[in-house]
């Protein structure tokens, strides 16, 4: 198996089994993949559950395991299929995040939506490492870049997704783990964090005629080809 990017060892860290077999598939590895903590491949690929709470605590677990055997993650992303915002990003596109942010991490009140930023409890936004970032620039530059909300219920209407748009102008996907994998991330200095999102529908009124998520997984198999030097 190939490095990612040419780091000793990267955790890529994915909701569901489809997007796992999606991105084994990029490193050029075919169903299921033998215990990588064991075998120290240089790329480890788990699929960690839906939500920021099941992403953080897998996150979490794998990159302590990884640390007692003496063979530390020294990057971890977040992968998987997203939701779009229209204009921004094309269904079957591809994302970069520039940042992540727990768009519904916060209160409500008379004055509207407080995240926990503006009440002072911690922070909503974890940036993407600068170095990584370019890197995956570079290596996809058909990919938008920009913020990717990471949120515990998906947009499923037209209100709501205004809501989320007048908060968060700029942001260019949504999905559901992000956020948890880099909290997870900031514990550990030395792994550099980064979020990669294929497009499957766009944000807004749930309509399940309308999803891509064959063709999304085939844009996620392609994108780590890429990234690992198989599709270059």
């Amino acid at each position: 198996m190939r490095r990612f990017l040419g780091y000793e060892r990267a955790l890529i860290v994915t909701a569901v089994e489809a997007e796992r077999a999606a991105v084994l598939g990029g490193l050029g590895v075919d169903g299921q993949a033998p215990d990588a903590l064991e075998t120290g491949a240089p790329v480890v690929v788990v699929a960690c559950g839906v939500g920021p709470a099941a992403a953080a605590a897998v996150t979490s677990q794998f990159l302590t395991m990884a640390m007692q055997q003496g063979a530390p993650f020294d990057v971890v992303v977040s992968a998987g299929i997203a939701g779009g915002f229209a204009g921004r990003v094309e269904i079957g596109g591809l994302v970069v995040a520039t940042e992540s942010i727990a768009a519904d991490l916060g209160a409500e009140g008379p004055d509207g939506y407080q995240s926990v930023d503006d009440l002072g409890f911690g922070t909503s936004r974890h940036d993407a490492d600068p170095a990584l970032l370019r890197q995956l620039r570079q290596a996809l530059p058909e990919a938008v870049g920009g913020p990717v909300l990471t949120v515990s219920t998906v947009t499923g209407t037209a209100h709501s997704k205004e809501l989320i748009e007048k908060r968060h102008p700029d942001a260019v996907a949504e999905a559901m783990e992000g956020f948890g994998v880099a909290t997870a991330a900031r514990l550990w200095p030395a792994a550099a964090f980064g979020e990669i999102r294929s497009v499957s529908n766009a944000v807004g009124p749930r309509d399940r005629a309308a999803w891509r998520i064959p063709q999304a997984l085939a844009t996620l198999r392609e994108t780590f080809a890429i990234l690992t030097g198989r599709g270059l």
